[in-house]
């Protein structure tokens, strides 16, 4: 039996993406609605974080709670994988007593192997590469406040991160054109431009991204392990800050994200998540119920799989 991961988007064919943001909507109605249901009474996810959190480690937590099941948190101080044990011996140890495995890591082999080592399906909750699991938030929030995003133009402002990467995928997925303004040798995977080139491209202007944008979005100019390069990102990315004044240049009915955490004075004005078009607070919720939607997904596939 074929078990189901989440690594990438690209682990999701188009109608399946598309029907998980389309439940995750349902079960956010159904939560304001108190007439959600506790499906999954018994199940147990693991969630195994080498990095640290807030919104990935509460919305996980509480959205299984929500589900009916219960969640462990293990950090490297509380298990072996923090003392040299190999991933692929934590995996299958792990995987024979839980139903489900989300993993927040660094680098992306890590969390391949332990899926390929696991008896249940992972769920990549961010890796150096990718973050998936913002991407399905995002672009439930999109599809609230304005439907579908086929044929948009999105502009991603500042390093070609992880969540630039998962916008390349998405761009793929939900047929939307993808314009990244970044500093040379800020750029996000070679590979990944090239295999997507019909639908991604590279600027270096933030203007040329931004202007008849249906949705701008950006992230910090340093991400976790990047600490030490602050002062020099900063200064590569003087010139790349999201604001008011570049935001008029944006499709009339354009909405603003940012994964958070956001610095202030930096990547975005000290008022951009309070704007107008910023709604970084619905996004920041709805990792809750996107999580929700793709953990119903995962554990409903290998339940019927195993019939």
């Amino acid at each position: 039996m074929a078990i189901r991961h989440f690594l990438t988007l690209q682990d999701l064919s188009r109608d399946e993406l598309k029907a998980i943001l389309q439940r995750a909507t349902e079960l956010k109605v159904q939560r304001q609605k108190g007439t959600d249901d506790h499906p999954f009474s018994g199940k147990v996810m693991a969630m195994i974080f080498e990095k640290s959190s807030t919104r990935t480690r509460v919305s996980f937590e509480a959205g299984m709670a929500q589900l009916g099941g219960s969640a462990l948190f293990l950090s490297p101080n509380d298990t072996q994988l923090g003392r040299g044990e190999p991933v692929e011996d934590s995996a299958k140890v792990i995987s024979r007593m839980v139903d489900i495995i989300m993993i927040r890591t660094f680098g992306h082999d890590r969390i391949i192997t332990f899926a390929e080592n696991s008896s249940v399906p992972v769920i990549n909750a961010l890796t150096d590469d990718f973050h998936p699991c913002q991407l399905l938030a995002d672009m439930q929030t999109y599809l609230e406040h304005r439907g579908s995003i086929a044929g948009k133009r999105v502009a991603w402002i500042g390093d070609g991160n992880n969540m630039c990467q998962s916008y390349i995928n998405a761009a793929d997925r939900l047929d939307f054109e993808l314009v990244i303004a970044c500093p040379e040798g800020y750029e996000p995977d070679v590979a990944l431009l090239e295999k997507f080139s019909d639908r991604v491209s590279i600027v270096r202007n933030p203007l040329l991204a931004i202007t008849g944008a249906d949705l701008v979005v950006t992230d910090t100019w340093a991400s976790m392990g990047q600490e030490e390069e602050k002062k020099s990102r900063e200064r590569a990315f003087q010139g790349f800050q999201v604001n008011e004044d570049i935001m008029q240049k944006a499709a009339p009915d354009a909405l603003f994200m940012h994964c958070l955490p956001a610095y202030r004075g930096l990547e975005i004005s000290e008022t951009m998540l309070e704007s107008k078009w910023s709604v970084v607070w619905d996004e920041a919720e709805n990792r809750l119920h996107a999580q929700k939607a793709l953990i119903e997904f995962l554990l409903n596939e290998r339940t019927h799989k195993s019939k």
